[in-house]
């Protein structure tokens, strides 16, 4: 009888400034993973440093300036094909982490037994900020691949898989295991990340509506009372036992998000980004807080209709999918431009 080979469980996790999470995640991922390949893009919150100090992470430079999720894949995945022997692929982002009960789901089990080439999904789950609640993202997400070596390919910079998606290979969903995701624990570090993402969003994809990419940056205001539900126990306290404290959340005070979007203003001017719903910060005095004296520059250029908008879009998020809030939402995109 043929000995099945126990595969080399290798996580790949792109990193910028994720002081605030990386503890916790490299502290759980260690549970399960052999290997921790972390593609540092510049950071300068300390990132670096916390990662050297885990047995597990092999610690790349992702040396790029721009935002390229196709890119920093393939220097993840290329780094994980220089360790040799069977490789199961696991792509968890720094603010993401598995459910305590991996270790004794048959799912894993069934993971670790799979043929080279089949690509695993995952349910994921959002904590909530007032970290006692928590809703279920409504599909599945591919984040898991048994490495057979095929290409990483993607035609979009954004919002891209993970692993290598060839047609025709067997697909696993997950529905035990799921990823916890703690992005929305801190609310303002995530809105200030989300205002950036609108920015690259109208910088890189002209085609695209104000009034879409809207939707696209606060689907979580769109989250009803109903969809809530409480963050077990069970979770809390079975990672308490591993020394992991699931619910404590390292909170932001200076968001380097916000410095991004500062330098989008200084070389793009403010009008551009007119119709993105981002001006509720003072960023005069954000501007002040990083060090930067031509104020004129950030400058809220909206006018009173733009305003009405954004307010009327926010207020409708939860509703959106309301034939009338569709209508109005086409005459906006025809008479606004939006």
């Amino acid at each position: 009888m043929n000995s099945i080979i126990q595969p080399i469980i290798i996580c790949l996790t792109p990193v910028r400034n994720e002081a605030w999470i990386l503890d916790k995640f490299l502290t759980s991922t260690s549970l399960w993973a052999d290997h921790i390949i972390i593609a540092d893009q510049m950071s300068t919150d300390g990132s670096r440093e916390i990662a050297k100090k885990y047995p597990k992470v092999i610690l790349i430079d992702n040396p790029s300036e721009t935002f390229n999720e196709p890119e920093r894949q393939k220097l993840l995945i290329d780094e994980a094909r220089k360790i040799e022997g069977q490789r199961l692929l696991i792509t968890l982002d720094a603010d993401e982490v598995f459910t305590p009960n991996y270790h004794t789901s048959e799912e894993w089990k069934t993971m670790l037994t799979s043929n080279p080439g089949t690509i695993f999904r995952f349910y994921m789950y959002n904590l909530s900020s007032d970290l006692k609640n928590m809703w279920l993202h409504d599909d599945y997400f591919f984040w898991g691949y048994m490495d057979d070596g095929y290409q990483h390919k993607s035609d979009n910079i954004i919002h891209t898989a993970r692993i290598p998606l060839p047609q025709g290979h067997d697909i696993i969903n997950n529905k035990d295991i799921k990823v916890i995701h703690f992005q929305f624990t801190d609310w303002n570090r995530m809105q200030s990340k989300h205002r950036w993402y609108q920015c690259f969003e109208v910088l890189n994809f002209k085609d695209r509506s104000a009034l879409d990419i809207f939707r696209m940056y606060h689907h979580m205001y769109g989250v009803k009372p109903t969809n809530l539900i409480p963050i077990p126990k069970e979770w809390i306290e079975d990672y308490k036992k591993q020394e992991i404290d699931l619910l404590h959340v390292n909170y932001e005070t200076k968001l380097w998000w916000d410095e991004k979007v500062l330098d989008l203003f200084e070389e793009h001017g403010t009008e551009v980004f007119r119709k993105l719903n981002i001006w509720g910060v003072n960023w005069k005095k954000t501007a002040k807080s990083w060090g930067k004296s031509n104020l004129s520059l950030y400058n809220d250029p909206r006018n009173i209709f733009d305003k009405l908008i954004q307010f009327w879009l926010l207020k409708t998020q939860k509703i959106k999918d309301v034939r009338n809030v569709k209508r109005i939402e086409k005459r906006i995109k025809k008479y606004f431009h939006y």
